[in-house]
């Protein structure tokens, strides 16, 4: 009987070893991520902090730019979610779940849709200056950039404040009829958005790559491309993954998975710009600061090598 309980005793305290390790194991892994998660978005903190200062006080501002502008103010919005989300969790605060819920969710939530906005937005214009070039320089009302940014941001805050209102942020009322109403007029309005990105980017891709009358891509051209490839592949989980936690609770644990990479979306835009700004360009002969890279990655030029090329006073005639 003695070594029957001894027997028993260890293989108890076998397994709870077994489980501890397994939660310690689980618990360093968690950390680690929030860790890299955090550094992440403090990296894109910066980057995008870099560009609104150049772009909103630095520059000469044009039609492109002006949505990178308020891109760049979206994306630094959406960083500060994962960011200190991650702080609280890496130092263990009690009060974060209050503070997710009632501060955090919803400047995340207004900063995506906003963002996807100003890309379908960008894409859009650029499409039109492609497809109908005459139109859009003689035509096109002067501060139409300015004016769209303001709807979308209202729009954005629109749906965010419908949302808290009738949802709670917390999906708690999902089969309420106001809730279900106010996700039905969100979800169509990001469809909407992707359609409207997705026809423009193709139409944009088609009409300067194919056909007998194809142009040489820019620079600009190229930035906008690479933004939303990154976007497509980096940033929508995120969009779709949230809007199905209204029907789907249990893919709560796909966060782990979409919010990084929505933090690789929002990071990555800055680096595009400067990698397409400084692309082919001879470092060691001529001195570049960030204004001038960002300018040239505005600028609606054929990307190719030219030792004598200089920078005109404005980005885009």
């Amino acid at each position: 009987s003695t070594d029957m309980t001894a027997t028993a005793w260890e293989s108890n305290l076998t397994i709870t070893n077994g489980s501890d390790q397994v939660l310690h194991g689980s618990h360093t892994k968690f950390k680690n991520l929030e860790l890299l998660i955090a550094i992440v978005a403090l990296v894109g903190l910066a980057g995008n902090s870099v560009v609104l200062w150049l772009l909103g006080f630095r520059m000469r501002r044009n039609a492109f730019s002006v949505y990178i502008l308020n891109l760049a103010g979206a994306d630094f919005l959406l960083l500060c979610y994962p960011f200190i989300h991650s702080i609280l969790l890496l130092f263990d605060f009690d009060f974060v779940d209050e503070v997710i819920t009632r501060f955090l969710s919803p400047v995340s939530v207004f900063a995506y849709i906003s963002g996807l906005s100003f890309l379908s937005a960008i894409s859009t214009e650029r499409c039109m200056s492609v497809l109908w070039p005459i139109w859009y320089r003689c035509r096109r009302p002067r501060h139409m950039s300015a004016v769209m940014c303001a709807l979308l941001w209202a729009l954005s805050l629109l749906l965010c404040i419908l949302d808290g209102k009738y949802c709670g942020f917390i999906r708690s009322n999902v089969m309420d009829g106001w809730c279900s109403a106010s996700n039905f007029i969100t979800v169509s309005w990001l469809i909407l958005l992707f359609v409207i990105l997705s026809g423009s980017s193709l139409a944009l891709m088609t009409r300067l790559l194919c056909g007998s009358h194809r142009m040489p891509p820019t620079r600009l051209f190229v930035t906008i491309m690479l933004t939303m490839l990154v976007f497509l592949l980096c940033g929508l989980p995120f969009g779709i993954q949230w809007n199905l936690l209204f029907w789907f609770d249990a893919l709560f644990h796909l966060n782990q998975f979409v919010v990084p990479l929505a933090c690789v979306n929002s990071c990555a835009n800055p680096i595009i710009y400067f990698f397409v700004g400084s692309f082919r360009q001879q470092w060691w002969k001529r001195r570049h600061t960030l204004r001038l890279v960002l300018q040239r990655a505005l600028q609606d030029t054929p990307v190719v090598d030219e030792p004598g090329e200089s920078l005109p006073g404005e980005t885009l005639a």
